[in-house]
């Protein structure tokens, strides 16, 4: 047992390095994230002992650099470099004017709870959502005399929807590609559990949004602009390659707004230049905790907390509660589901190999259990993005995350009583 955790120990530091200094400093994004994987990337070094010491680093080479992580950075490159350009070009504008100009005047909640699902299903980012829809929403709130935490949570809930579903979200790259799947199996295998969730908080909106009124004197919608996601959407939908499908996006984005000005050739690049420097933290974070995983698995720490989380487990349906509770455990220390999913993955994709789940179904549960807990901690990135923008406080928007605790709820019955059959 103590070799186990002595092998674990390395995963140990992280969360504990992370968390006690966050609580210290009284800010989640105060101490990097980085920052804490190199610290105890180099004590996993340390600690394997019995190794010559160019065999533990080659060891964590090894892990940072496999195949199906050197393929995640290649979509991180690509994804970061489309959805910078997107938005120097005004495609999130254009698409929230759209979704706006759709709204029936009666079905206001509803209807900006669409915008968001929609929206962040389009762009593939909960906190991109939350920054394009928020604003309006405190601003409707305002001349409405609605909550304005209600109608935070409105839009945080419903990016949510897109951050969980959408191929081109960095939680679906990644858990798709830890548990070796393709994103549109585990998209069909997610929409039997969101689906229903945005349906039911979709009719709790109509009531309570009975009798509101839309806002006035929007934008003309520039539809030319939407084109990228939605052609981004449809392609990705029909199963297409995701580096192919994000090639196209960023393609279409040059084609489009070279000759609508919004910027040159030189200007679309270095758009797309930006984005990928945006993608620098999580590929660092994605190399540094493969390589420590690797370490952590040489040294039988995986085999220890497989053992230890499934010693009770007689079947599938223990299995992928151990799953969803390790993947819940992690995103609460970290504050960031996409470093959740990275950190778990691997643990995972071997618990559901020895009790024979399907690898859609457990990467299904790894961003859906990730995205709910994410979606109501008060310190998570989004919630404090948005708690900003519409000047409230955190805490206060909690209780209104009514989608988030719903697809929570839903994934742990789906896990309980089997759903969807064909993937249990």
């Amino acid at each position: 047992m103590s070799k186990g955790i002595i092998a674990l120990s390395p995963l140990l530091v992280f969360i504990g390095l992370y968390l006690v200094t966050s609580i210290m400093a009284g800010d989640f994004y105060k101490v990097p994230i980085t920052v804490a994987f190199m610290i105890s990337s180099v004590y996993a070094v340390i600690i394997s002992g019995g190794i010559p010491l160019r065999r533990r680093i080659d060891i964590f080479n090894r892990g940072a650099g496999t195949e199906n992580m050197m393929l995640m950075l290649w979509i991180f490159v690509l994804a970061g470099a489309f959805a910078n350009s997107a938005k120097v070009m005004g495609c999130i504008d254009a698409t929230v004017n759209l979704a706006l100009t759709l709204l029936p005047g009666n079905m206001l909640l509803a209807g900006l709870f669409l915008a968001a699902c929609f929206i962040s299903l389009a762009v593939g980012t909960s906190v991109g959502t939350i920054v394009a829809l928020t604003p309006i929403a405190a601003g409707i709130a305002h001349s409405t005399g609605t909550s304005v935490p209600m109608m935070t949570a409105v839009v945080v809930g419903g990016s949510f929807f897109g951050d969980n579903l959408s191929f081109i979200s960095d939680t679906t790259i990644v858990s798709t590609s830890t548990q070796g799947c393709k994103l549109s199996d585990k998209f069909r295998v997610n929409s039997y559990l969101a689906m229903p969730a945005a349906a039911l908080i979709l009719i709790l909106y109509v009531a309570m949004g009975h009798g509101m009124n839309s806002p006035q004197n929007l934008p003309e919608v520039e539809y030319i602009k939407v084109m990228p996601y939605i052609v981004v959407l449809i392609v990705a939908v029909l199963g297409m390659n995701v580096m192919a499908v994000l090639t196209i996006g960023i393609a279409l984005t040059g084609i489009i707004g070279i000759p609508d000005g919004a910027f040159d050739v030189y200007g679309w690049f270095g758009a797309m230049g930006n984005g990928i420097l945006g993608m620098g933290e999580l590929i660092i974070i994605t190399m540094m905790a493969g390589g420590m995983l690797e370490l952590i698995k040489v040294n039988g720490g995986i085999d220890y907390i497989i053992t230890t989380m499934t010693r009770h487990v007689k079947g599938k349906r223990g299995a992928e509660l151990s799953i969803a509770a390790l993947v819940a455990l992690v995103d609460i220390c970290t504050a960031n589901n996409t470093v959740a999913i990275i950190t778990v993955g691997g643990i995972a994709r071997q618990i559901a190999d020895r009790f024979g789940v399907d690898n859609r179904k457990s990467a299904s549960i790894l961003d859906t259990m990730s995205c709910c807990m994410q979606g109501i901690i008060p310190y998570g990135a989004q919630i404090l993005m948005a708690a900003g923008l519409a000047s409230i406080n955190p805490v206060s928007i909690i209780p209104h995350l009514y989608y988030p605790f719903c697809i929570g709820v839903i994934a742990i019955l789906a896990i309980v009583f089997r759903y969807p059959k064909r993937y249990s």
